[in-house]
């Protein structure tokens, strides 16, 4: 008679603090698994986000990140005024996205460290005085420090944005994503067309004034409307900090989707920072009629929940490759747009329309891994995001003062064509059968050798 023997399951060691398990990194194409949805994703105790919540973390996001774009419109009026050169008007924009860089790896990982809401309103506070300090700016310098600074703060966009998406139900995860995204591309578009009116009728001065003002008021509301909420690790800052790069490592999906993200946003900043100097060089047209361009965004507005829809009904990678594919796609029209406004137009409208679809889709698969780790998560992939986008506005004035606009088309077509190569790549079947390869013998390897948890090479 065989006596029949009982083993205690054995499992790999836990991680380092701070560091995602290996359960935590699953493929980001797989659909949500029984233990994504179950109810410890999401505490039961949290409210459930009205429309009307939701509404107002979009319009916040939307005003948080405005900062960063009043100036483009007015790079001709700033330069005059101040006597900068064309070089060091386009560092303004450049400053911007350096300053949210830093912000985004500095800042929006301390929302896994204290309060969040209360995170959010100071970042809010800092956004109101970085803008009254730009408003009375001197000279050159004294801008570019402050542009900086509003950058800096103005990360408070990505402390509501992981805020939404941790009181959402995971059913409806992409669409909350969707709305609040939707606000923060508003506000990077609207912001374009209303800075250029006011600073044509009151001086660019004024722009930054009145933002200042919106700024503090959508902050105080903020205050009133979200609850507490807390997600505390248990480490200090400088490791917090640590683990947040080491994200970039330890995740493979984070890592992707940052090269992605990175190289998607260097294509998209070319254009936008090259693009005033074409409008009111070539075509002659004031800073009111170059900012009202920036209302060809508005189709992204209308891409993004679509993109949404699709991401939570299982197509993220259909949406990942067809998005940069229209990013790439978009470039010979917008080359063509050197001599031609309706190429100029067509080519803007698709550009938008695939980055900020694309973008969907890059925040729906970092945001949908470990949840203790959100705020890193976010912060690791918009630090890499907007490291590329802070290089693309670099490059430009260098590629338009070589060979003007068929060099500025050539410089962000090569960027969104790599884009697109990295997004095929990584989507390809063969790539998500050596990743699903890599998870299963990690798997093995942690029940055969109790006490180690492995990481795989990517």
């Amino acid at each position: 008679m065989t006596r029949s023997r009982s083993f205690a399951p054995l499992t790999p060691r836990p991680p380092a603090p701070g560091l995602p398990s290996v359960e935590a990194e699953r493929s980001e194409d797989a659909p949500p698994s029984a233990e994504a949805e179950r109810s410890e994703d999401r505490d039961p105790g949290l409210p459930i986000p009205s429309r009307t919540l939701l509404l107002l973390m979009a319009a916040s996001t939307g005003l948080s990140v405005a900062g960063n774009y009043i100036a483009q419109p007015l790079l001709e009026l700033i330069a005059h005024d101040l006597g900068l050169t064309t070089t060091t008007a386009a560092l303004i924009v450049t400053m911007s996205q350096v300053g949210y860089a830093v912000g985004l790896l500095l800042l929006v990982p301390l929302g896994d460290l204290v309060e969040r809401r209360g995170l959010a309103v100071a970042l809010f506070a800092g956004t109101t005085v970085s803008l009254l300090a730009s408003s009375v700016a001197p000279g050159g310098t004294v801008l570019l420090a402050t542009t900086a600074l509003t950058a800096l703060f103005s990360v408070a966009a990505q402390v509501v944005v992981p805020f939404a998406v941790t009181l959402a139900t995971p059913e409806r995860r992409g669409r909350v994503v969707a709305t609040v995204m939707s606000g923060l591309l508003l506000g990077s578009i609207l912001s374009r067309p209303v800075a250029g009116a006011i600073g044509e009728v009151a001086g660019w001065r004024a722009v930054y004034a009145v933002l200042a003002v919106g700024v503090a008021a959508i902050g105080a509301a903020l205050w009133r409307r979200l609850p507490r909420l807390r997600t505390p690790a248990a480490i200090r800052y400088p490791r917090l900090i640590g683990s947040t790069l080491a994200l970039l490592v330890a995740q493979p999906v984070v890592r992707r989707r940052s090269v992605i993200g990175a190289l998607s946003l260097a294509s998209f900043n070319v254009f936008w920072t090259a693009l005033t100097f074409l409008l009111a060089r070539r075509y002659g047209l004031s800073e009111t009629v170059i900012g009202m361009f920036g209302l060809v965004g508005l189709a992204g507005v209308v891409a993004t929940p679509i993109a949404g829809r699709l991401v939570d009904a299982g197509r993220l990678r259909t949406v990942t490759v067809g998005s940069a594919a229209l990013l790439a796609g978009a470039w010979p029209m917008i080359a063509l747009g050197g001599g031609s406004p309706a190429w100029l137009v067509a080519g803007a409208l698709v550009l938008v329309v695939g980055q900020t679809a694309l973008m969907n889709a890059n925040q729906n698969a970092v945001l949908g891994l470990d949840p203790a780790l959100r705020n890193r998560v976010n912060s690791a992939f918009m630090t890499a995001f907007f490291a590329g986008g802070a290089l693309g506005s670099a490059a430009t004035p260098l590629a338009w003062t070589l060979a003007g606009w068929p060099a500025v088309s050539a410089l962000g077509g090569a960027l969104a064509a790599a884009a697109l190569a990295t997004a095929a790549a990584t989507s390809s079947p063969g790539a998500a059968v050596r990743r699903r390869g890599w998870s299963l013998r990690r798997r093995r390897a942690g029940r055969a050798e109790p006490g180690s948890a492995r990481t795989a090479p990517c």
